[in-house]
C-alpha cells in the first residue's frame, strides 16, 4: 500500500491541523476550515492560528456556513500548479512537455470548500505523465468538481469529457480551463451514474478515467448518491468503459472509516481478467507542523 502526498506545490501549504480544523495557505492567503479527520490536538497554539489566518469558516450546519474575515483579502483569487512528467525516459524525449502550469481560481464558498482538493495534485501528475505517452487518448472525469484532473489530461493532449451534476461548478471548471490557456474540454452536466450507463450502451471506450465520488450527493434531477450504496454499481459500469488494451483508472474514496481494501476489492476482478497492474493506498497532506492529515483512500488500474 502506498501513501501519497503532494510535495512541491509552491502555492499550497498545510501549516497545521488538529481539533477538527486545518490551517492552510493558498497562494498569499491563509484559511482555517473544518476537518473531521483531524482528531488530535493542534500543534501550534490557537493564538498562532488566529495571527496567521486571513479568514475562518464558521459552520452553521453540517453542510454550510459562512466565512469570517480576520484580515483583508478578496473573495476570489488564483493559484498555479506545475504539472510534471514522472516518466524519466519520456521527460528526456520530450523536454518541452516536461512541465506545464495550470491555473485554478479559488473562492470563499458557503460549503467550506475553496475550489480545490490539494491532495489530488498527486493524481494530476500521474494523469499528465500517463496520457503524455499515448496518441490522442480519451479521458473521462466523473464527479469532476472544478476540473484539476480535466486540466491535467487536456494539457497532456487528451480528448477530455468532464462530468458534474452542478452547473455552477462546471462553469467554474470552464473558467479554470480558460485561465490555464487550454481549450476544447467537453462539459456535461449530468448524474455520473446515468452518464456512465449511457456511455456503456453506446459502446464508448476511454484510455483514462478518474472518479472522486462524494460520500453523499445529488444529481441535477434530484438523483440520490450514497457512496456505500452506489459505488459497486458505479464501478461495474465504469469498468466497461475502459479500453482493455491501454488504460489508467483512478478511484478516490473520501469517507470516514473507508479502508484501501475497498477499492482493491472493487478493482481486483478486472485486474485479474485483463492483466492490469493494481495498486492501492492513501492520500494525505504533510503539515509544516509535522503531522500527517489522511484524506481518503485510492485504487489504481494501469496497463
Amino acid at each position: 500500500m502506498e501513501l501519497l502526498s503532494p510535495d512541491r506545490w509552491k502555492d499550497y501549504e498545510l501549516i497545521d491541523c488538529g481539533a477538527f480544523e486545518k490551517l492552510e495557505r493558498f497562494g498569499r492567503f491563509i484559511t482555517i476550515r473544518p476537518e473531521p479527520q483531524a482528531l488530535w490536538p493542534k500543534v501550534y497554539q490557537e493564538r498562532e492560528w488566529e495571527k496567521l489566518a486571513h479568514v475562518k469558516f464558521i459552520p452553521k450546519s453540517s453542510s454550510n456556513g459562512e466565512w469570517k474575515k480576520l484580515k483583508e483579502m478578496p473573495d476570489q483569487w488564483e493559484i498555479n500548479y506545475e504539472l510534471r512528467i514522472k516518466n524519466e525516459e519520456l521527460k528526456t524525449r520530450n523536454k518541452e512537455q516536461g512541465t506545464r502550469d495550470i491555473t485554478l481560481r479559488l473562492g470563499l464558498t458557503g460549503f467550506k470548500h475553496v475550489g480545490v482538493f490539494p491532495e489530488q495534485a498527486v493524481n494530476w501528475d500521474y494523469i499528465y505523465s500517463y496520457l503524455n505517452k499515448l496518441h490522442q487518448p480519451k479521458f473521462l472525469n466523473l464527479f469532476a468538481y472544478t476540473g484539476g484532473a480535466s486540466l491535467a489530461a487536456r494539457a497532456a493532449g487528451a480528448e477530455v469529457t468532464h462530468i458534474d451534476s452542478i452547473k455552477q461548478v462546471v462553469n467554474w471548471a470552464n473558467e479554470n480551463m480558460q485561465k490555464s490557456n487550454l481549450d476544447n474540454i467537453r462539459w456535461i452536466i449530468d448524474d455520473a451514474l446515468k452518464f456512465v450507463k449511457k456511455e456503456t450502451r453506446r459502446g464508448n471506450k476511454y484510455q483514462g478515467i478518474i472518479l472522486d465520488p462524494p460520500s453523499y450527493g445529488h444529481g441535477p434531477a434530484g438523483e440520490k448518491w450514497k457512496l456505500e450504496e452506489n459505488i459497486s454499481e458505479m464501478m461495474q459500469a465504469v469498468l466497461q468503459l475502459l479500453d482493455p488494451d491501454k488504460h489508467l483508472l483512478i478511484l478516490n474514496a473520501y469517507s470516514l472509516g473507508f479502508s484501501a481494501l475497498v477499492p482493491e476489492n472493487l478493482l481486483r476482478p478486472y485486474a485479474n481478467r485483463n492483466k492490469s497492474q493494481l495498486s492501492i493506498g492513501e492520500l494525505y497532506l504533510n503539515a509544516k507542523s509535522g503531522v500527517k492529515l489522511p484524506l481518503g483512500v485510492w485504487g489504481k488500474l494501469e496497463k
